[in-house]
């Protein structure tokens, strides 16, 4: 438990008091509270180490209260003398003939004479101002008759020395639980003006802004890291100093001398443009210092630049290059060596291949290979969007162009795009309604928002890709003929997986290397599995292949993915005989994956998907009734 209060007493049965309140009290102060005995220098000694253990508030009594403050910078609480406290002192002298003197500071023990009547005793303030005094006013006591002193451990102590009988004035519960609840609400106090200078700090220390402040005095009070570079200072060497010594030609002492701000202000210093504002900082309407912030013209505008740099690229970047398509079958090189050819260009390339074949990863590496590549590469799946949302999308519209239009307007991908690259993914989903307005891009380099009245001119590369066949689209009246030929300048075909398998191990060792932090433990994948893998057919082409591999790994347990770890995740026996808890041979057992997803790509249209599937739609209900959790 952290000791937040340090209870230090002069005397030993002070120090049993003490403990017995913070026992009998403890649930009132949680933070924990340490008692240890220790007079004038072992106090000090006491309260030093209390504060190495974290103490934030220190209590004592007497002269070791005012040591103990006197010597370190925490608040000190004083265990208050009670008159109940000097009348238990005063009842031990009850009944005797003796004169008592009463030594202490004035506010403790005024009106004690009076207590002297109560209990029959002729009783005498010895009034002290300091604590040097009590030797000498003890004496003169003695001189005077007195012989018996009733005060504090120094008071007791010196009364001894001069042969007089000494009784020492004990504090009792009330008065140090009192002094508890005193140090309580301090630490809490101080634990909030913590909280609140370590967040101010923070922030003026975080600032981009330089930050230099002052006092009634002209004093340096802040200087944060930015004004430590601007004005070529260390904080240490400058706080505490006249503001006018340090940085000359300051006009911070002519503002807490006026009062007045200078808002908006150019200067130059050094080789820097600074725009600075000096404020007076009013206490109760009274100029209690001064504060300059400065701000670097010329970082300024760097800022701006970043940010706008940022704002622009955000989710507009190609990540992929051809180095990351994987493949070294003769089909593959061959297409590789026409992305090379056509990033050189700025002509329409259509790509065409199955799902999951990787179309927009090859259209992102032309992207980057070609000069287009500083600027913004967007992609939009024409198969994602309803046709509204996929117009306004596209071509952006103005404020008001329909209910629910953003205010300002808002730019379309076309002109995200401008500079750079747009794909069109899942081109031939696009509607005919759209593809007329696409047709216009391509031709005259200009787009028009929804609900605007002029042609805003875009410079941007279009990048089309498809895994239907355009031309059967175009005799269904789905596609346009023109927008067609638009796209059909240069093509690429990526054969679907199963018709370039030599590619599949090195495809295996990418996955695998991809994922290794799922299994770190897993090191490789047996010869035997890689030949089974060999042997599927991938309906789902790479995009299939990269999710097998992905749960093989998952599902692997030893250091090496085994032929038998496939077999178990492709749901086939060994020998490639039906695997009997599933009831599925290799085909049947991708079938459902390959359904859902091609499903889920046309956004469960099953006319869509059943066409995309080579079968009518009353097979695909059939199929997905079959199939425990098809749908």
């Amino acid at each position: 438990m952290d000791t937040k209060i340090a209870i230090i007493t002069p005397f030993l049965a002070m120090q049993h008091i003490a403990q017995e309140v913070v026992n009998e009290r403890s649930d009132e102060w949680p933070q924990g509270i340490q008692v240890v005995v220790g007079d004038l220098g072992v106090g000090l000694e006491q309260a030093n180490k209390a504060i190495a253990q974290g103490a934030e508030v220190i209590i004592s009594r007497g002269g070791t209260a005012s040591l103990i403050s006197s010597q370190i910078e925490l608040p000190v609480v004083e265990i208050q003398v009670t008159a109940f406290d000097i009348l238990r002192a005063l009842k031990q002298v009850s009944g005797q003939t003796k004169k008592v003197g009463v030594v202490g500071f004035r506010n403790v023990i005024y009106g004690c004479e009076d207590f002297g009547e109560i209990w029959g005793v002729s009783l005498q303030e010895i009034t002290l101002t300091n604590e040097q005094e009590a030797l000498e006013k003890i004496i003169a006591a003695k001189q005077q008759g007195i012989n018996v002193i009733i005060g504090d451990a120094i008071s007791i102590k010196i009364a001894h020395q001069c042969g007089l009988q000494g009784i020492l004035i004990q504090s009792g519960k009330e008065a140090i639980y009192k002094a508890i609840k005193q140090a309580q609400q301090i630490a809490r106090v101080r634990s909030k003006e913590q909280e609140r200078f370590e967040l101010l700090r923070t922030i003026i220390n975080s600032s981009t802004d330089g930050i230099l402040a002052v006092d009634e005095r002209t004093r340096i009070t802040i200087l944060n890291p930015v004004a430590e570079e601007v004005f070529h200072l260390r904080a240490e060497e400058a706080l505490g100093r006249k503001v006018g010594d340090v940085i000359p030609g300051t006009r911070l002492p002519l503002i807490v001398a006026r009062g007045e701000a200078e808002i908006g202000e150019i200067q130059k210093i050094g080789s820097r443009v600074i725009a600075t504002k000096r404020v007076p900082i009013k206490l109760n309407e009274k100029v209690v210092g001064a504060i300059a912030n400065f701000q670097d013209v010329t970082q300024l505008q760097r800022y701006e630049q970043s940010v706008r740099q940022k704002l622009y690229a955000k989710g507009l970047v190609a990540k992929f290059t051809l180095e990351q398509v994987i493949g070294t079958c003769p089909v593959m090189e061959e297409i590789k060596k026409w992305v090379r050819q056509y990033a050189g260009t700025d002509s329409t390339v259509l790509i065409t291949g199955e799902s999951g074949t990787g179309k927009e990863l090859l259209a992102q590496s032309i992207h980057n290979l070609g000069k287009r590549s500083g600027g913004p590469f967007v992609a939009v799946n024409c198969a994602a969007l309803p046709e509204n949302l996929l117009e306004s999308e596209l071509f952006g519209y103005e404020e008001g162009a329909f209910t629910g239009a953003k205010k300002g307007g808002k730019a379309g991908l076309c002109e995200l795009a401008h500079g750079g690259t747009l794909l069109l993914d899942e081109v031939g989903e696009m509607p005919l309604a759209l593809q007329a307005r696409l047709l216009r891009v391509l031709q005259e380099k200009e787009v028009m928002r929804l609900g605007g009245d002029r042609v805003i001119p875009v410079d941007v590369r279009i990048i089309a890709a498809t895994n239907q066949n355009l031309l059967q689209l175009i005799q269904e009246r789905r596609f346009r003929n023109d927008l067609y030929y638009r796209l059909d300048i240069l093509r690429l075909h990526v054969p679907p997986l199963r018709e370039r398998k030599e590619d599949i191990p090195m495809l295996i060792r990418y996955f695998l290397h991809k994922h290794s932090m799922l299994k770190p433990h897993l090191v490789d994948i047996s010869e035997a599995a890689i030949d089974r893998l060999k042997q599927c057919q991938w309906p789902g082409n790479v995009r299939e292949l990269a999710n097998i591999l992905e749960r093989t790994i998952l599902l692997s347990e030893g250091p090496v993915i085994t032929e038998a770890t496939i077999c178990n995740v492709l749901g086939v026996a060994a020998d490639g005989s039906t695997n009997g808890d599933s009831g599925k041979n290799l085909l049947q057992s991708l079938e459902m994956e390959t359904i859902r997803n091609v499903l889920q790509e046309e956004n469960y249209n099953y006319c869509r998907t059943a066409e995309r599937l080579g079968i009518n739609r009353t097979t695909l209900w059939r199929k997905l009734r079959s199939r425990p959790g098809g749908r």
